[in-house]
C-alpha cells in the first residue's frame, strides 16, 4: 500500500520543538533583569545545568567551571537577556547557644566537617544555618545547641578561600570555596 499525505500525518510534528536559552555568562552591568531563576543552593553550585525559568522557558547554563550562583547575582544569556538568580526556599536547621562561646564552638564543629554555614542575626540574636542534616542536628544538640527547623533560602559563607585556593602537594589543581559574588 503506498504512503499518503493521511498516513504521514501522524509522524509528523505539528510544532517545532521549543528553543533552549543558553545562559554562558556573569553579568555586572546595571540593567534590569528581564527572567528569574529559583535555584536551590545545591543546584546553584553546578556550572552546567538544564533548568527552567520562572516565565516557564527551558535554560541552559554553561558557566565557568567552580561557579556558584549567588541570590541577587545576575547572568546574561546569548540572546542578551538578562536573568536574576534567586535563592530557593530549602529545608534548613537554624542553630541557637546560650553564649557566644557554644555559638562558636558550634561553628568550629561544623566548619571542621566542611559543612556550608551561614551565619546571621535577628531580634532573637545569632545564629548558624545549615542545610538540613540529622546526624548534623544531633552532634549540634549535643553541644548544647537549640536547634530547630525552617524552610528559607540558603546563602552560605564564601569561605576564607573565596577567590579559590589549592590544596598544597595534592596535585589536583583543584580550587574549592569558589564563591561568586562575595
Amino acid at each position: 500500500m503506498p504512503i499518503n499525505n493521511e498516513m504521514l500525518e501522524d509522524f509528523v510534528m505539528p510544532d517545532a520543538a521549543p528553543a533552549v536559552l543558553l545562559i554562558e555568562a556573569l553579568y555586572d552591568g546595571g540593567a534590569p533583569a528581564t527572567e528569574v531563576l529559583e535555584l536551590d543552593f545545591s543546584t546553584r553550585t553546578k556550572s552546567r545545568l538544564r533548568a527552567r525559568l520562572a516565565s516557564g522557558v527551558e535554560a541552559g547554563l554553561f558557566l565557568p567551571r567552580g561557579t556558584i550562583l549567588r541570590g541577587g547575582q545576575k547572568l546574561q544569556s546569548r540572546d542578551g537577556r538578562i536573568v536574576e538568580v534567586r535563592s530557593a526556599p530549602e529545608d534548613l536547621l537554624e542553630t541557637r547557644c546560650a553564649s557566644s562561646l557554644a555559638l562558636a564552638r558550634a561553628a568550629y564543629h561544623l566548619g571542621n566537617r566542611h559543612v556550608a554555614v551561614q551565619v546571621g542575626r535577628d531580634a532573637g540574636g545569632d545564629w548558624l544555618r545549615i542545610q538540613a542534616d540529622h546526624v548534623l542536628e544531633g552532634m549540634l544538640v549535643g553541644l548544647g545547641a537549640l536547634v530547630s527547623s525552617l524552610r528559607a533560602p540558603f546563602e552560605p559563607e564564601a569561605g576564607a578561600y573565596a577567590h579559590g585556593h589549592q590544596h598544597p602537594g595534592d596535585g589536583s589543581g583543584a580550587r574549592i570555596h569558589l564563591m561568586a559574588g562575595h
